[in-house]
């Protein structure tokens, strides 16, 4: 499960909680376009590869390029309509230099966002230049360009047909609304695209879906509800193209050459991720699964429909990919704390009768990403992989630490957040000291030893997901997070070297999450709620435990600011643990009223007024609110793949728009 930011992922999942002095002169910060700040990730262990494995890179790298346009189609309805043209203009931009300026800016956050709604919030953004601007600069494109797909009366047409989406605040306002309102479900809320337009809660209710995570629900003419299977088709034609194919099949033809490179065993895990990709069968998703826990190599990847965060609903998976290369200098924690799990189990707060005996270390491992593609932004830092409970109870999982992109947050946010929003010095001095290793730790312990514990009361015949619901994955990531929490005074991580100071380490940890759900409203500019699930978790911890243990976390006044205080560290820790165990118990039993109820009285709703206040304060900081990757970019010559580091977000994504639109190559 997603994933630590924290997915899996998530984490949290666009700012991270700790932030260190930077390493190095140059910042990671390439640019900024308003709250949204652009950050180069750097792959270094790259250079140790063999000329083997850097081909083995490149293809597989190629597969995650092949993928990308996947994901913009199933969070908007438009939006591959409204991406090409955008990609159109940028190609060939023309007009006065505003109006240039703004149409960039808005397709740079429409492409790091994979659409036009906010990746953390959900919200909706709309351009600042008019209808009118941009059919000047579309058609001045369309002249400009040799082998484009609309005549001039076509892209008239669309952009007439598209006004709603791009310029319209109050059409499809919400990407995943699982709190809607005006008398709506959670399904006709969203504006995402795994579901028909007339499709509503009522109708899935009830409905066997053969294809729960590569599929999208519509109604025939009938009334009847039906599955688009996401799939390129076998190649007898017993199985035939399904939604996407295309994308999938170029993906399968750069895994065919990957498959040429490719790790011990791994030719196996690809061949295995290519039948799924053409038949589209969970079964076969699951046989990829199994067979791709088990292999842990130097350079290893993801590549499929994993996360079901976008979905209110929480099953359909979202298309995402990463490849990365082992960091070899954080690799040794991962995997000492992976050899520990049984421990960390044995000492859970929860009822024995949920604990799991005979835990499979997961395969833990830290890594820098050569590419990030599809939904996996560069906010995750963590991830626990596969999410099937199936796969997970009887092979094990496979936990990731994104080195790279800790790095490029850490050095492009400076210390400035750190002394705004300690409660005192104290607080700020822990945590110039402990806060980047207590932020490796936690993502750390979330990843293998959270999402990886506990086991469920046998009688749940699904998955706990199917029984919890639109909150399960707000419950996975808050018992994830407490686990470290939770753990993080141990002393026997000291006894495993995992910690150089337990105290300090755990106190930063702890200031971490307490102020989390203050600083993050920084990024909720409108509404009162909370949508994403890992703001949900990290709110309803806090909250819960200055609910049910006083004394604890106090939110205090000073020199007329918020500021989240620990009052007591052990009676946090009680807190905690109480929720930790509650948590576990829901999940065990399938619970879902009990996770509702916590959900939504501890983690849903905020004070506006708190917001705006965070807002102003992050204003004169002079810091983004969101963040943005630029992957490294690969060559390929008759000398072998090489690596440079572009720092042109513009460029590179529309290198990537070219793979299908070669017209748009910049």
């Amino acid at each position: 499960m997603r994933r630590f930011s924290a997915l899996l992922l998530s984490l949290l999942i666009a700012i991270p909680l700790f932030a260190a002095e930077p390493e190095k002169p140059k910042s990671s910060l390439v640019e900024r376009v308003g709250a949204d700040g652009f950050v180069e990730v750097q792959a270094e262990g790259f250079k140790t590869l063999t000329a083997r494995q850097k081909e083995l890179v490149w293809w597989l790298s190629r597969a995650s390029i092949a993928i990308d346009p996947i994901i913009y189609d199933q969070l908007g309805r438009n939006a591959l309509r409204e991406k090409y043209i955008l990609d159109l203009i940028a190609s060939h931009p023309s007009g006065d230099e505003k109006t240039r300026k703004e149409i960039a800016d808005y397709t740079k956050l429409f492409w790091a966002n994979h659409g036009n709604h906010n990746d953390v919030t959900a919200q909706k953004f709309v351009p600042g230049f008019t209808p009118e601007a941009l059919e000047k600069a579309a058609l001045a494109a369309l002249r400009r360009t040799k082998g484009a797909k609309l005549t001039a009366a076509q892209m008239k047409h669309e952009l007439e047909e598209l006004r709603p989406t791009i310029f319209d605040p109050e059409f499809e306002p919400q990407l995943t609304a699982k709190n809607p309102r005006g008398g709506l479900d959670i399904i006709q809320a969203s504006a995402n695209n795994f579901y028909g337009r007339d499709v509503t809660l009522k109708d899935v209710e009830g409905f066997k879906e053969l294809y729960p995570l590569n599929s999208r629900l519509v109604k025939e003419k009938d009334g009847k509800l039906v599955e688009e299977v996401l799939r390129a088709g076998t190649p007898d034609g017993k199985i035939k193209p399904g939604r996407d194919a295309k994308y999938l099949a170029k993906a399968i033809g750069y895994l065919e050459k990957a498959k040429e490179y490719a790790e011990p065993g791994q030719a196996e895990v690809i061949d295995a991720l290519i039948k799924f990709y053409r038949t589209g069968e969970y079964r076969d998703w699951i046989d990829f699964g199994i067979k791709w826990v088990a292999n842990n190599q130097k350079v290893d990847f993801a590549n499929g429909f994993i996360e079901v965060y976008r979905d209110a609903r929480g099953a359909k998976g979202t298309s995402q990919s990463f490849v990365s290369v082992i960091d070899g200098k954080l690799d040794p924690l991962m995997r000492k704390i992976a050899e520990n799990a049984q421990y960390f189990e044995n000492h859970a707060p929860w009822a024995e009768q949920y604990k799991k005996l005979g835990v499979k270390p997961p395969l833990a491992k830290a890594v820098e990403t050569v590419i990030e593609t599809g939904d996996f932004p560069v906010g995750i830092v963590g991830d626990n992989l596969p999410n099937e409970d199936e796969i997970r109870e009887k092979h094990g999982t496979k936990s990731f630490l994104f080195t790279g992109s800790t790095r490029a947050l850490n050095n492009a946010r400076g210390p400035g957040s750190r002394h705004e929003f300690s409660y005192d010095k104290e607080e700020e001095e822990i945590l110039e000291k402990y806060g980047a290793e207590a932020g490796d730790l936690l993502t750390a312990l979330h990843e293998i030893v959270g999402h990886g514990s506990g086991k469920v009361n046998p009688k749940l015949t699904q998955d706990p997901s199917t029984y919890l619901k639109e909150y399960y994955s707000t419950l996975e990531e808050a018992r994830a997070d407490l686990m470290g929490l939770w753990n993080v005074w141990d002393p026997h991580l000291k006894e495993l070297g995992v910690v150089s100071n337990t105290e300090g380490v755990a106190k930063a940890m702890y200031y971490g999450a307490a102020r989390a759900p203050l600083v993050q409203l920084s990024s909720n500019r409108k509404g009162d709620t909370l949508e994403e699930d890992h703001q949900r978790d990290r709110q309803m911890i806090v909250e819960y435990i200055m609910d049910k243990v006083p004394g604890a976390i106090e939110r205090v006044q000073k020199d007329g600011k918020t500021y989240m205080h620990i009052a007591d560290f052990q009676k946090m820790r009680q807190g905690v643990g109480m929720l930790l165990a509650e948590l576990m118990r829901i999940k065990g039993e399938g619970d879902y009223e009990a996770i509702k109820e916590l959900v939504n009285k501890y983690g849903v709703h905020f004070d506006p007024k708190l917001r705006d206040e965070v807002v102003e304060r992050y204003k004169t900081l002079n810091l983004p609110t969101y963040w943005h990757g630029i992957n490294a970019e690969l060559h390929h010559s008759g000398k072998g793949v090489t690596m440079t580091y572009p720092r042109n977000f513009e460029k590179q994504r529309l290198g990537y728009a070219a793979m299908y639109n070669p017209e748009l190559a910049p």
